[in-house]
């Protein structure tokens, strides 16, 4: 780097040069010169030692004398200078020399130049940076700084100075996570990470300030005044008053008093301290002993107990488990109503799980089933489907013997949870084609049995479908089917079997036989699910469980008939197919904050378009590795960059959010085309076509069209049109398809739907309110307000416009409200508190629409399905108001009614999606790692369902390239995760864990979290085929094979018998195909080593 220049420096040239002028010293011979050196080195040895012989006295002396000789020899030398230059300046002194022009010439210049050489140190001094436009083009290559390079330029105080601060401040600290800054001179300050710090925390406290039991306050107050005391002596003259003699004191009283001071201080010095954790556990057992039935008592001294074990601790799940038997137990006999509380029960067994025997678990379980309740019940076949070694005769006594007794209480809904788990079991140990044959025939006997079979007994009707199954015509679900009410009222005619899908082959490119063996395994269960037929000439026609009887499912068939179970099985039917339809799993609880069915309900969170929607893309995660751009030599920070808040995870309450709602800039709706990837989009048609009830259908033909817009737009407005030619009366049919319109950016089109549907506003027609807001709300997002206010105006049915107008809309809406919809169903009901809301943002402020807002919040009940869904409405509103349309409005407004919403529904992806838009630009991730934290405001960890897990995973990667910074966070969410009872037997969240592992780029935690998830759900097909593929550079052949033979002993299905693949292939490459593969081995080990030399570039 070159020196800096400056216009005023002057060029090198301009300065004279000086001739060596004449010396006043005589020229001395080399010769000489050397034996002079050698005398002074003699000399100087001499005095050496004599300075060390003498006393330290006379050293002192001959030092002083020294010292000041010199001194008076440099006076000398001074004067005897300055005398020489005074003459030498003199002008008579330059005329008697002959060459005096050249010396003038020189001093006149130095005389000039002085100044500018002072002004160029003082820029020099003053000087913040040096420019070096050039740069390191190697940054933009490598992405930042090698450790090595020292920059060509020195910070300002040695990088002790930061730009912008006062000049009182400096970095004192500079480590991995930032810099410390305070004033000079200051030692590092303690930080939370030190260990002293830690050990100072850890341990309780060892003094306490106790109240006075007399004196609560300082000052006692008399006469309405407090009497202030002071220390200054006063001069006031004596009270005449005062002058008598004071009565004598009561030395008895005085004793007493003395005494019983003494005792009280006494007393309270010898109290041991409690700490905060001590005194909570005081006041819970002191209230569980006034009222031991009391059930959120037991569970707060639970939850308080257990966070003196932190799950990181070693052995912390024993230890956790052995302390909630200890409670529970105790909680259990400490009434006879806790006997029968579920919650508790389902607690204790969880515990017990890690503690006892198989004869004490089984026995236990038994004692807990007796309170004969769903949750519990659906808990222990649960604990059978995990537990139970030969799956296909288990599953089939287990599950009879739950719908046996949710058959007694006539509880269909309870029945169909059953029969959905038995499904997901079927599926995960590989038995693919018996799990969709068991939704085939019982979708035959929902929507199609014959009209001659509808009185028979149930076995009677088991037998008629058995015919029917046995004569192989296409079935429900299967392209072609008419259903066995049609085969039966033609004759039973001999239909040909649908064509069977063509099997798909592994990539040829696998060389490695365990590799290729779990691709096709993999392949063949996801694209071969439905049963085939005995007489199709296919290669898995030697599979015996690829052909499905109807005796082998049998058992699980149910006797339902209502239409509520009709509704609820063909959504259980999109759900296992792989359509996720938001809080429809815990609406099938009598209580769903209770429903723990997510643990293996919701597989679609591991499929592989959600992982990679979960996870950022390395181009993201990589972006925060340059920080700042250096601007002149100053470097500037980057600004952040952030994702939509509104992620891949849907989750909220049961009718919350409508299918074809939209939230956010973009299109976020219930269904997108990220959730159909990975569907099989034939079945969920044929699923949405035969599955039509004798009924109303208009809750299934909306989410018909969702499905078909989340597929295609364009297809989706064909399908509408199809179902408007059969219900032209029907307001929700033509409230979607002009939803779909605006989709599609065709707002004219949906402007023409509302003019025409609502041309005569009687407000008396089931679904009006909704047309009326969907209009008013498409106008107002469009920015056209005065649109929107004339529609508010005329949904009110009052003419004209105005302020009157405004001031009788704002009437007839709340006596609309406040009387006639009083009693009416809440979906009646919200869109005509939608529109008073927006009339009352349009006419004045965001403040007074949420406080109008608020008021019909107010009277719902919180945690209800009506309470939640206007949460959200309101949230949605003030966002679209500030964030969407750019409407001047206080950020803390959204910001704080975000931060109450997210405390109250934790779970509703919604709300946390708005909570991350208004937290874009702050800055400051504590609201958000509160959020996300696993400690409660009182200490206590919290409870987190699958779907809020899964959230947190995405959400590490929301802000671009802080996904790498957010690492360990995320670990150590995922292993909380792990180890709650709530999510520890989900099979999704262990494959989130490996998938996790395997994306931070750590194969051998990945191995190490394989093997957990393995002990945990050891009937899951798609765990052990990790081994298989994604980590197979991670395991040996031996290994793999240990694998293998536990699939086997456990009844997992495998298509191929691994043996057959493998054959006498080694690991080393010595087997029969090592030969033909060994040109390819060594071209792969040679670019890894290459891969290897380069590294870390």
């Amino acid at each position: 780097m070159s020196a800096p220049s400056f216009s005023s420096f002057p060029a090198f040239t301009t300065f004279p040069d000086l001739d060596p002028g004449p010396s006043t010293r005589t020229s001395q011979p080399a010769e000489d010169k050397d034996k002079s050196k050698d005398k002074d080195r003699k000399r100087y040895k001499k005095s050496r030692r004599d300075d060390d012989r003498e006393s330290d006295d006379e050293r002192r002396k001959r030092k002083h004398k020294h010292d000041k000789h010199k001194r008076d020899s440099d006076r000398t030398e001074d004067r005897d200078r300055d005398r020489r230059r005074r003459r030498s300046r003199s002008p008579t002194r330059h005329k008697s020399y002959g060459a005096s022009d050249d010396e003038r010439r020189k001093v006149e210049e130095d005389r000039r130049y002085k100044p500018i050489e002072s002004e160029v140190t003082h820029i020099r001094e003053t000087l913040v940076y040096f420019t070096d436009r050039k740069g390191d083009p190697l940054n933009v290559r490598y992405g930042g700084l090698h450790a090595g390079d020292v920059p060509k330029y020195h910070p300002v105080g040695w990088g002790r100075k930061v730009l912008g601060l006062s000049p009182g401040l400096s970095i004192v600290y500079r480590g991995r996570g930032g810099v410390e800054v305070a004033l000079p001179g200051k030692r590092k300050m303690p930080e939370l990470t030190d260990s002293r710090v830690r050990r100072m925390l850890a341990t309780g406290p060892t003094r306490r300030l106790l109240t006075s039991s007399e004196d609560k306050f300082k000052y006692k107050e008399e006469d309405g005044f407090l009497r202030i005391t002071t220390n200054r002596p006063r001069k006031d003259d004596q009270d005449y008053r005062e002058i008598e003699l004071s009565k004598q004191p009561n030395l008895d009283s005085d004793l007493s008093d003395s005494s019983e001071e003494s005792s009280s201080s006494g007393d309270e010095s010898d109290t041991t301290p409690l700490t905060s954790l001590q005194a909570t556990l005081k006041e819970l057992e002191e209230r569980l002993a006034a009222k031991p039935d009391d059930v959120p008592a037991w569970l707060s001294l639970l939850a308080h107990t257990l966070t003196t074990v932190p799950t990181t601790t070693k052995n912390a799940t024993k230890a956790r488990a052995e302390i909630t038997v200890s409670v529970l137990s105790r909680a259990l006999s400490a009434h006879p109503s806790n006997a029968r509380s579920k919650i508790l029960r389902l607690k204790y067994m969880k515990a017990g799980e890690e503690l006892w025997q198989d004869g004490k678990l089984r026995s236990e379980w038994e004692n807990a089933v007796k309170v004969d309740d769903i949750e519990i019940w659906m808990a222990w076949l649960d604990w059978r489907v995990r537990t139970s070694g030969e799956i296909l005769k288990s599953l089939v006594e287990d599950a009879t013997r739950v719908i046996r007794a949710l058959d007694v209480r006539q509880d269909e809904v309870g029945q169909l949870r059953v029969f959905w788990r038995v499904a997901v079991a079927l599926r995960d140990a590989g038995y693919v084609e018996r799990a969709n044959a068991l939704f085939q025939a019982q979708a035959e006997l929902l929507f199609h049995t014959p009209s001659t079979a509808l009185n028979l007994p149930f076995e009677d009707q088991l037998n008629s479908l058995e015919e029917f199954w046995d004569a192989e015509v296409p079935r429900i679900g299967e392209p072609g089917a008419a259903g066995w009410a049609t085969w039966e009222a033609s004759n039973r005619p001999d239909l040909p079997p649908p064509p069977a899908s063509k099997p798909t082959r592994p990539d040829p490119q696998i060389r490695d036989p365990y590799s290729r063996w779990a691709t096709s395994e993999a392949l063949a269960d996801r694209t071969r699910a439905l049963p085939i037929r005995s007489t199709d000439e296919d290669e898995d026609r030697t599979d015996p469980y690829a052909v499905v009887l109807l005796s082998d499912i049998r058992p699980f068939l149910l006797p339902v008939r209502s239409a509520r179970a009709q509704d609820v099985f063909r959504r259980i039917w999109l759900a296992f197919a792989g359509l996720h339809i938001p809080g429809f799993l815990a609406s099938l609880s009598p209580r769903p904050a209770e429903n723990t069915d997510d643990r293996w309900a919701y597989a679609h969170f591991a499929s592989p378009p959600y992982l990679t929607a979960i996870f950022p893309s390395h181009a993201d995660s990589t972006a925060g590795r340059i920080t700042a751009d250096a601007q002149a030599g100053v470097l500037i920070g980057r600004e952040r960059e952030y994702g939509s808040g509104f992620g891949p995870v849907k989750s909220w309450g049961y009718g919350t959010i409508g299918p074809l709602d939209n939230l956010g800039q973009g299109r976020w709706t219930m269904w997108t085309a990220e959730d159909v990837q990975g569907v099989d989009v034939g079945l969920v048609r044929e699923i949405f076509k035969q599955c039509r009830a004798a009924g109303d259908n208009t809750d299934w033909d909306v989410l018909t069209l969702a499905f078909e817009a989340a597929v295609s737009l364009k297809g989706a407005v064909k399908v509408s049109k199809t179902l408007l030619a059969n219900a032209r009366e029907s307001l929700p049919h033509w409230a979607a398809h002009a939803r779909l319109e605006c989709l599609r950016g065709r707002l004219d089109d949906a402007r023409k739907v509302y003019q025409t549907v609502l041309a005569t506003s009687s407000q008396q027609r089931p679904g009006e309110g909704d047309l009326w807001w969907d209009w008013a709300h498409m106008e107002w997002l469009s920015r056209n307000e005065d649109a929107a206010l004339q529609v508010i105006i005329r949904s009110s049915g009052v003419a004209g416009s105005g302020g009157i107008a405004v001031l009788r809309a704002k009437r007839h809406f709340e006596s609309l409200l406040m009387t006639d919809l009083l009693r009416a169903s809440w979906r009646e009901r919200a869109p005509w508190i939608k529109l008073a809301v927006l009339l009352e943002l349009l006419t004045s402020s965001a403040q007074s629409a949420m406080t109008l807002l608020d008021f019909y919040l107010n009277a719902l009940e919180q945690g209800s399905a009506a309470h939640e869904s206007l949460t959200v409405a309101s949230l949605a509103i003030l966002y679209d108001h500030s964030v969407v349309l750019k409407n001047p409005t206080p950020p803390a407004l959204l910001r704080e009614r975000a931060e109450r919403a997210i405390e109250k529904y934790p779970s509703n992806t919604a709300v946390l999606g708005i909570f991350l838009e208004a937290e874009k630009g702050q800055g400051i991730w504590g609201r958000v790692r509160a959020t996300l934290g696993e400690t409660a405001a009182d200490g206590t960890g919290k409870e987190k369902d699958l779907a809020r897990r899964v959230a947190e995973v995405w959400v590490a990667g929301w802000e671009k390239g802080r996904w790498e910074a957010e690492i360990e966070r995320t670990r150590s969410g995922l292993a909380a995760a792990a180890e709650d009872e709530r999510t520890r037997g989900s099979a999704t969240l262990w494959k989130v864990f490996v998938a996790f592992e395997l994306r931070a780029g750590q194969p051998e935690r990945a191995k190490r979290v394989l093997y957990r998830a393995v002990g945990e759900c050891p009937l899951v097909k798609e765990l052990y085929l990790l081994a298989f593929g994604p980590l197979r550079a991670s395991f040996s052949a031996r290994e793999l094979n240990a694998l293998g033979d536990t699939m086997a002993e456990r009844g997992v299905r495998m298509r191929v018998g691994l043996d057959e693949v493998v054959g006498d292939w080694t690991e080393g490459g010595e087997g029969v195909n090592s030969k033909a593969e060994e040109g390819d081995l060594d071209e792969i080990e040679a670019r890894a080593r290459e891969l290897r030399r380069l590294m870390p570039y």
